[in-house]
């Protein structure tokens, strides 16, 4: 696709903000299909452009851009979702905030980078079930934790006979909140299994040694079933396990480190599956001691077995082969 035109969309909760590049024409509409509508003929008319130069730039926020995508996609029209933050560094320095001024700002941020942005597509309705029923899971288990801590306390200083109420409605939430976690993860198994893509590169992940159920669904949906990132490399940046330089001229000699700018979930799901296999893989767990003996950081030697698990997700599901323990066949 050879991009001549930009659409800048600031789009909120109610409404959003259109801005067309090239000459500057700007309109507001309503935040439902009948405006994506509207909008969309508004901006065939007034753009000296072909609609197949044409691309729709918008920021991520979440609901109130899902409609929009989904309207986009469902009409073949190419568009492209950017990070808040791409558009904010790339601008320089801006005061002030207002809808219409940040409907310019993102116009011009896809007109300046029109030859390297490539058009998106949604994920499946599939990969998008699954990612709303582990944000639901997530946040069921938080509140049972929350319940099972406070009634923990409770019990060690309160007399049980005289706090029937409190402690029996606490135990009762907890066993309610177990109960809809585990309908969820049933509901999350249903799909993999009626979907015989993402049940095969499912099950393909499950047999690295150290990575567990949750941690391979969340790679399917942030992934968007290993088609969104070109290589394991690609999805360590994104996740903040992958080491960068850190030094400039002669006066900075800083020491390879991670960035913070990451997809922290999935950070911590590499942390814990890199911290089981270091106990139970007998393959990790030498890598591990053998670096820590020879006075290498601890923490970095974990992040290195984070992308040696990365690396092998990504080569099975490429080469469609389980994983296989080399070790055990060794003499």
């Amino acid at each position: 696709m050879e991009v001549k035109e930009t659409i800048g969309i600031d789009i909120s909760k109610l409404d959003f903000d259109v801005r067309i590049h090239c000459n500057q024409m700007y309109a507001h509409f309503v935040n439902s299909n009948s405006g994506f509508g509207k909008m969309v003929k508004w901006v065939y008319k007034n753009s000296p452009f072909s609609k197949e130069n044409i691309l729709f730039v918008f920021e991520h926020t979440g609901l109130y851009s899902y409609r929009l995508s989904v309207f986009l996609s469902e009409n073949n029209i190419p568009f492209i979702i950017v990070p808040g933050l791409a558009i904010k560094r790339s601008l320089g320095i801006s005061r002030g905030k207002e809808d219409k001024m940040d409907a310019t700002k993102i116009a011009l941020y896809g007109y300046r980078l029109k030859d390297e942005l490539i058009p998106v597509k949604i994920p499946s309705n599939r990969i998008m079930a699954l990612k709303s029923l582990l944000s639901l899971r997530e946040r069921l288990v938080k509140q049972r934790a929350g319940y099972k801590a406070s009634l923990r306390e409770q019990k060690r200083v309160l007399i049980k006979k005289d706090n029937r109420v409190l402690l029996g409605t606490q135990e009762k939430m907890v066993v309610y909140f177990s109960k809809q976690i585990n309908n969820v993860e049933k509901e999350m198994a249903s799909i993999i299994k009626e979907d015989d893509k993402l049940k095969e590169i499912y099950d393909l992940i499950v047999t690295v040694k150290g990575v567990g159920p949750q941690t391979a669904l969340f790679l399917i949906v942030y992934t968007n079933a290993f088609t969104k990132f070109k290589n394991a490399r690609k999805f360590a940046s994104y996740c903040g396990i992958a080491p960068f330089p850190n030094s400039s001229g002669t006066s900075i000699r800083g020491r390879t480190k991670v960035s913070h700018l990451a997809n922290k979930r999935i950070k911590s799901l590499l942390d814990l599956c890199a911290k089981s296999s270091i106990q139970f893989n007998p393959e990790m767990k030498r890598y591990y001691d053998k670096r820590v003996e020879k006075g290498k950081n601890k923490m970095s030697t974990i992040n290195i077995v984070r992308n040696k698990i990365l690396a092998r997700i990504f080569a099975v599901v490429e080469r469609k082969t389980p994983y296989v323990n080399i070790m055990e066949y060794a003499a």
